[in-house]
């Protein structure tokens, strides 16, 4: 499997995850008064899935955040981590 292919589902399965685990964190929420109940990041107006899209896109976190400045670099990095703590845990 190619590096890019990789990206890609590692960038679909954090998708998943935004749906289930992480909507139990403070770092999203989902309700259906805000974007219809997309999960967004906490206090915005902003879809995880976005993020999500720029990094599968070749994009960095800085042309998110300068595109969504609502969003802090510490809500994008715990997501992150988060994300990341989940997926090792699902593989052990």
């Amino acid at each position: 499997m190619g590096f890019r292919k990789k990206v890609i589902t590692i960038l679909d399965f954090l998708a998943d995850f935004t749906n289930t685990v992480f909507m139990k964190s403070k770092i999203i929420s989902a309700s259906p008064d805000v974007m219809g109940g997309t999960p967004v990041f906490m206090g915005t107006r902003v879809p995880v899935q976005t993020l999500l899209d720029y990094l599968e896109g070749g994009e960095s976190i800085d042309d998110f955040l300068e595109g969504f400045p609502t969003v802090t670099r510490e809500q994008v990095i715990a997501f992150l981590e988060e994300a990341r703590e989940q997926i090792v845990a699902s593989v052990k």
